[in-house]
């Protein structure tokens, strides 16, 4: 268990004391934005691995405590949160977004914010958020807690994360489109800066997350030795 808390102490550290932060801003002025990105991901991938290995074997430990249980009620839940966990994730990342890597070029667009980015600047990292929240509330284990709760952190830090880094890059630019959206998911909508287009998000980008959603929970079983239905 204690690899495993340090792989995921490690990948949090990467991602939440290097990447966003002036440390970033140091080491790309040093080497270069190219080299960096290239160690970075080299180092993402390598801690991913890490963590996912570490996790395995401590799933089987004796010192895997169980501290709560699923019930058909955290399973049906569950269920709803994938499928916006998925509502989130699949049309964030197929949507043009200038939070994500390599798109700062798309705040030049006088239409940037639309379709997903009325609901949220981060919609994959929300998804991914909601992902981890689903699986902590019917995975008990200590390995999984600290497995997805590690992701839970990555995911609502790396927005706030994010959004200093841009604000230090763009300064003026990024603020005039932090102004019209908002890191909350819908929190826009509420305050009446933005409203919800579903037209905007794309038919096609709904469709393939409920796609999407439909086959991992069928696939659950097969991919994961996990059953996902009730």
């Amino acid at each position: 268990m204690f690899i495993l808390i340090l792989a995921a102490a490690v990948f949090l550290a990467l991602h939440l004391l290097v990447a966003g932060t002036r440390l970033r801003d140091a080491l790309t002025g040093r080497i270069g934005q190219a080299p960096y990105m290239g160690l970075f991901s080299l180092a993402s991938v390598a801690g991913l691995a890490w963590l996912g290995f570490a996790f395995a074997a401590a799933r089987h430990a004796p010192s895997n405590d169980v501290l709560w249980t699923v019930t058909p009620a955290t399973r049906w839940l569950q269920l709803i949160l994938q499928l916006a966990a998925m509502l989130l994730i699949v049309p964030g990342l197929a949507t043009p977004n200038p939070t994500s890597v390599r798109q700062e070029a798309t705040l030049q667009k006088v239409d940037v914010v639309k379709g997903m980015l009325r609901i949220t600047r981060h919609p994959f990292l929300w998804g991914v958020a909601i992902w981890a929240v689903g699986h902590l509330i019917v995975n008990g284990d200590a390995a999984s807690i600290v497995l997805f709760a590690s992701m839970l952190a990555l995911a609502l830090f790396g927005t706030v994360s994010i959004d200093a880094k841009r604000r230090r890059a763009l300064g003026k630019t990024w603020d005039a489109f932090a102004a019209q959206t908002s890191n909350l998911p819908f929190a826009a909508i509420v305050a009446g800066r933005q409203r919800l287009s579903l037209a905007e998000i794309g038919w096609w980008r709904i469709a393939l997350a409920l796609v999407i959603w439909a086959v991992l929970t069928w696939a659950h079983p097969y991919l994961f030795g996990v059953r996902a239905l009730p």
